[in-house]
């Protein structure tokens, strides 16, 4: 294991402001489900239901814009410079034009909530924060293009510098909108929207500021021209972006449909199940920050033609997820009497919770393993089969699986959870092999 110990440092380092980037991302939505969640039961789970179909179109826009990163790290390998603002310049036309048409899908689905088999009363209630999120979509779009480009030159801390700031000004909008806090009227769950968008226009502006006059990407911010758009690129940029973003639609879509049949179980069944998952997606984005980070380093080692360091990135990378997915199983079972009560003081939905804890600790490792295994096929650029195979695991056997135990078998949401664990598990298994086929081939 010594012969890793040099490309443990480095993966972890550049890893560890991707971390606290990614968790910025999921900590905005958790702190508002936390606040919400002191306002009553039906309030958390109003926010869990519209949290749940809103991340079905936000992992589209995450997942379309993270085809940047390996794009611009195969072009800094090649010392291709010259080629990055033709990049960017195409990245903010195309990711804009797809956040608009996402942004307009987002708002039609809103005239489904009534026939989604939830109570009338959170339909009610989700509606207005809902709509606070939506049109939060663009200036999240034009943060996520920013730090996508970024990452891919090796750039990490900047975005975390960003996502910091903005979670203290979304916590602290929050306390003031949510309660009628210093003045401000008492907005309940659409306080929370608000503060959200206002968060997440703040992060647009910071980043555009920090390409403007950072050294980094001055130049490659002021040579933005209309005349660099070009079809090549455009098609480039789709060619990775797509296969990425349906991948991760297909995993979101599992979940989020889960979230929909937890709802059938009633508002005690749904508000447990958002707090389990609110907690799994906490561990999740840690390693979702190392396979970033992976991806950073597979790309830069492929686009140089060294084979040898990509495999040793790669494995040092399993190595560091496996270990922590595995500490994290231990605390999520062992603390699942205390985790549920940060969010709420409901005793039926933290004895409920407590419950699922222990099968979101098992499912850990199986969740890191789909996490970096996917990640280094986007750094490798294999990102088609990718899609295909979470086609299969999320959408032919997780969802059919979840309402099959959960309400055919009667197992309810335990019953939800243990076709996530095997969802996952069939997606882990199946990346993993299509790596070891590459290398049969390198």
């Amino acid at each position: 294991m010594r012969k890793y110990l040099p490309f443990y440092r480095r993966n972890i380092a550049l890893a560890i402001p991707i971390i606290f980037s990614q968790l910025g991302q999921i900590i905005v939505q958790q702190v508002d489900i936390m606040m919400v969640g002191y306002l009553g039961t039906t309030e958390l789970a109003a926010s869990a239901f519209a949290n749940s179909v809103f991340m079905i179109g936000l992992i589209i826009i995450i997942g379309f814009t993270m085809g940047l990163t390996p794009l611009v790290g195969h072009q800094i390998s090649k010392s291709k410079y010259q080629n990055l603002s033709t990049i960017l310049s195409n990245a903010y036309v195309i990711n804009i034009i797809f956040a608009i048409i996402i942004s307009i899908a987002l708002l039609l689905i809103s005239f489904l909530f009534v026939y989604m088999g939830q109570e009338p009363e959170i339909i009610k209630l989700s509606r207005n924060y809902y709509y606070a999120l939506v049109i939060s979509v663009l200036p999240l779009t034009i943060f996520l293009t920013n730090k996508q480009f970024a990452e891919g030159l090796g750039d990490t801390k900047n975005a975390m510098y960003v996502t910091i700031i903005s979670n203290v000004i979304n916590i602290g909008l929050n306390y003031i909108l949510i309660f009628g806090y210093l003045g401000a009227p008492k907005l309940g769950l659409l306080g929370a929207g608000i503060a959200t968008l206002i968060s997440r226009i703040f992060m647009m502006i910071a980043f555009i500021l920090i390409y403007r006059y950072n050294t980094i990407f001055k130049e490659y911010f002021i040579a933005i021209r209309l005349q660099l758009i070009n079809r090549m690129c455009l098609k480039k940029i789709f060619s990775l972006g797509t296969p990425i973003s349906m991948q991760l639609l297909l995993e979101v879509s599992a979940f989020a449909i889960s979230s929909i049949m937890a709802g059938w179980l009633g508002t005690i069944a749904l508000a447990a199940h958002q707090i389990a998952l609110g907690l799994a997606t906490i561990s999740f984005m840690i390693v979702g920050g190392i396979g970033s980070a992976t991806t950073i380093r597979v790309a830069h080692q492929n686009g140089a033609n060294d084979t040898k360091q990509m495999i040793m990135a790669s494995k040092a990378s399993i190595h560091i997820v496996l270990t922590f997915m595995g500490l994290a199983a231990i605390s999520f079972i062992a603390m699942r009497h205390f985790l549920p009560t940060i969010y709420t003081n409901d005793k039926k939905v933290i004895e409920l919770t407590s419950m699922l804890l222990i099968i979101v600790g098992i499912f850990q490792l199986f969740d890191g393993l789909q996490v970096i295994m996917l990640s280094i096929l986007r750094g490798l650029g294999d990102v088609k089969h990718a899609m295909i195979y979470a086609l299969i695991a999320y959408i032919f056997i997780n969802i059919p699986l979840g309402y099959f135990l959960g309400f055919i078998l009667n197992m309810g949401l335990p019953g939800i959870w243990t076709a996530i664990i095997i969802g996952l598990a069939s997606a882990g298994i199946m990346f993993y092999y299509r790596f070891r086929k590459i290398l049969k081939k390198t």
